[in-house]
């Protein structure tokens, strides 16, 4: 993987109108953007899909979209982002284009095994800690769940699930590669300052 920290975006978090944010963040040094507006409609969201693939183009980053990837393969996006409601990682990627990203949303080991079995290219997996953003998929998981999946699999693990520059070491020494963040970057008063901080942390600045 070219990236260590992937932006999760959620446009209710954002001080400004999420494009402008998200391309401080790329200004920063960002390099890989997953567009997650789980709430609109499909035409809403591929009209937020196109300026963010430019912006991401602009600053060689990455987009994937959440879920969708007729909107992902409608704006040229680098890879999508499977939930447990996607269709199965084996048939995106009997669909997809070369060299087409296929992130997979895990919550256990079980699932994790299954998606890297089916040729995931990356796997996000968590709650690792307490964050409002994530109540839905259950109770923290913890480092020690993260270690055992990314100790388990063969496909790199982003961790997601309240994320902070001071958490990332952490996070790495228990075998993840990278971070997946949403309101530690995009609820910032500076989020172009967040950016650098978890850059810092995971040695990319």
């Amino acid at each position: 993987m070219d990236f260590a920290l992937y932006l999760v975006t959620d446009r209710w978090v954002v001080r400004r109108p999420l494009v402008d944010s998200v391309e401080e963040c790329l200004g920063a040094g960002l390099r890989a953007v997953q567009l997650r507006e789980k709430d609109l409609p499909v035409r809403d969201l591929l009209g937020l899909a196109s300026p963010l693939r430019e912006a991401t183009r602009r600053h060689g980053a990455r987009l994937l979209v959440n879920d969708r990837a007729d909107v992902a393969f409608a704006v040229e996006a680098d890879g999508v982002q499977r939930t447990h409601d996607s269709l199965p990682v084996a048939a995106l990627r009997a669909v997809a284009p070369p060299g087409f990203l296929i992130g997979a949303s895990v919550h256990s080991l079980d699932e994790a095994r299954e998606a890297a079995g089916q040729g995931a290219d990356f796997l996000v997996f968590g709650p690792v800690f307490e964050t409002p953003s994530k109540r839905a998929y259950g109770p923290p998981q913890g480092i020690e769940s993260l270690r055992r999946v990314a100790a388990q699999v063969a496909a790199p693990v982003i961790a997601i699930g309240g994320i902070t520059p001071g958490r990332t070491r952490e996070v790495l020494k228990a075998g993840a590669t990278g971070v997946a963040v949403i309101s530690a970057i995009l609820g910032a008063e500076r989020p172009a300052e967040a950016t650098k901080a978890f850059l810092d942390a995971l040695g990319r600045a």
